[in-house]
């Protein structure tokens, strides 16, 4: 990363569907599918009628530095008698890892949940091997409940997951 990217403004806005081009081509980088249950080649028009079917309850966040979105974090409110859990997802351009950007979406995400949704438990899956995450995680009090043995195939092998949650203090 060259000085001029470090310097860049970074903020965090709500993902609208204008955003699909640069949301796929943040979902095809290899480290954030390696890291994601998404696919490989994902439809930017499909990813644009997914954004534009958010709702208040339901809504998606991006990080910007300055134009480039670099990272996405989703939080995802449950019905009826789970009506206070969200479950929550997110994904880091593989270029900013390690610089701020997953604490400054995760913050935002958990600050939603908790301050403005009313949610007292916050759900997530995490690979096992994904030590950075599952550190993020863990310092914003999520707690690993269980393990998902071969969770998901990701380049031919099954791999485990972490379920994780928070509970609001």
């Amino acid at each position: 990363m060259g000085g001029t990217i470090l310097m860049a403004e970074i903020f965090l806005r709500a993902a609208r569907p204008s955003d699909a081009e640069a949301v796929a081509a943040l979902q095809s980088l290899p480290g954030v599918r390696f890291g994601t249950l998404r696919l490989p080649y994902p439809s930017a028009e499909d990813i644009a009628k997914w954004l534009a079917r958010q709702s208040d309850h339901d809504r998606d966040l991006v990080v910007c530095a300055d134009v480039e979105i670099i990272a996405i974090g989703g939080l995802h409110r449950s019905f009826g008698r789970r009506g206070h859990v969200g479950s929550l997802g997110m994904a880091v351009h593989d270029g900013w890892i390690g610089k701020g950007i997953g604490t400054r979406l995760l913050t935002a995400l958990v600050d939603r949940a908790e301050n403005w949704l009313g949610l007292t438990r916050i759900e997530l899956t995490v690979f096992t091997d994904n030590a950075s995450a599952i550190a993020l995680y863990r310092k914003f009090r999520f707690e690993v409940e269980g393990t998902h043995w071969r969770y998901a195939l990701r380049d031919g092998v099954l791999i485990d997951a972490f379920s994780m949650a928070r509970l609001k203090p």
